[in-house]
């Protein structure tokens, strides 16, 4: 298990896109306290050594060396440390032997996947070995999924404190949001588009809303693709192009946990709209911005400016058998992708090497809200720019 070790987190694919920005946080919240030991990781030294100079981080900061494919110096690199946050995506062709080597060595691994198929393999492929070795697997602790995962915990905990009970069905909204998407984004997507192509199976686990309870499936889930007037919500109600990553998370931290919420427990993903949308509006954007100058390319993403004036407003509603309801808000202070997923990722990490002892949350493969809701919901306000409120 991941115990004494050099550094407390090591950030895996610093030279990309969202690397760089998880580096320029750990630089901005943490670079002169000496508080978190860290390194930034990648295969190319003169590309760290440059992404070094251009955060302002110290000229000493350790700089690791390791091929994405390269076993030996996976196994090494993540000895190391007792957390490897990973932006190296697409993760179904570049991170499953990263994956490995945290279950081989005990290390704590966090991801900001959301590619549900690559998930369903790591669980199946290293869940054992992971309880084995002590490593805490924690996949999707970006905007997929932890503001929705975690935001579905903190409704039901105020469920049960206000009714009594847990709610046997939530709701959860997207109230608005503004942001971009990046290149590596859009390769992650395409990646999974490509492998549901070459092998029908995929596209099954990707519509399977228990894809990710193994040897559990639970009942009919609501339909959150169809466009309606949700008089529950308040307004008409459209798909959300996230949510199929999002509901398997949720469903998942429910198995994990025993099933708090109950074996019938139902929840579905929607944004809320102005009316009813018109024959030609694009499904399920949310507010996302493709950008119009074309498809980003991989390392390329929103620009500073959009990523500071980016937000998002999520809301949870917890529904009781009588009608009672029990509503929260989660809202983040920069634009989802990436200048709020850099900090929550960066959180997680922190979350798993200083807050959440292997008594509370032992070796295996975790979501965010079952591994760890009570820390992340201390670092991320404090921290991160989230906040979770409840509404009356």
């Amino acid at each position: 298990m991941s115990g004494s070790r050099e550094f407390d987190v090591i950030v895996y694919g610093a030279s990309g896109y969202t690397g760089r920005l998880v580096a320029d946080y750990l630089v901005r919240a943490y670079g002169a306290s000496g508080e978190v030991k860290w390194a930034m990781a990648g295969r190319d030294a003169a590309k760290l050594a440059e992404v070094r100079d251009l955060i302002g981080a110290p000229a000493d900061l350790p700089l690791v060396i390791a091929d994405a494919q390269d076993s030996a110096a996976l196994d090494a690199m993540a000895g190391r440390t007792k957390v490897v946050i990973s932006t190296a995506g697409p993760y179904q062709l570049y991170g499953s032997d990263l994956v490995a080597a945290c279950a081989r060595t005990g290390t704590d691994y966090v991801d900001l996947t959301g590619e549900s198929n690559w998930i369903a393999t790591m669980i199946t492929t290293h869940e054992a070995e992971a309880k084995a070795s002590g490593a805490r697997l924690v996949f999707s602790c970006g905007f997929d999924s932890i503001p929705f995962d975690l935001g579905v915990w903190f409704v039901q905990q105020e469920t049960k404190t206000q009714l009594g009970a847990y709610a046997p069905r939530v709701r959860g909204r997207i109230r608005n949001l503004r942001g971009g998407l990046s290149g590596g984004t859009l390769a992650s997507g395409q990646a999974t588009m490509a492998a549901a192509a070459a092998d029908p199976s995929i596209g099954a686990v990707l519509a399977n809303p228990f894809a990710l309870t193994p040897g559990f499936t639970g009942p009919t889930q609501p339909d959150g693709d169809t466009p309606y007037q949700d008089k529950v919500t308040g307004s008409w109600v459209g798909a959300f192009m996230m949510a199929g990553i999002n509901t398997k998370a949720v469903h998942r931290t429910n198995f994990l946990t025993g099933h708090p919420w109950g074996t019938g427990f139902q929840y579905d993903e929607m944004q809320m709209l102005d009316g009813p949308p018109s024959k030609d509006a694009a499904p399920g954007l949310g507010g996302f911005n493709f950008g119009s100058a074309g498809m980003p390319k991989p390392g390329e993403g929103p620009t500073p400016e959009e990523r500071e004036t980016g937000f998002y407003d999520l809301l949870f509603i917890a529904e009781a058998p009588d009608g009672r309801t029990v509503r929260a808000a989660v809202k983040g202070d920069r634009d989802p992708g990436y200048g709020s997923t850099s900090k929550i990722l960066a959180e997680a990490g922190l979350a798993l090497a200083f807050d959440v002892p292997r008594s509370r949350t032992p070796g295996g493969c975790w979501t965010s809200a079952s591994a760890m809701p009570e820390a992340l919901l201390a670092r991320l306000p404090a921290k991160a720019g989230l906040t979770f409120e409840i509404e009356t």
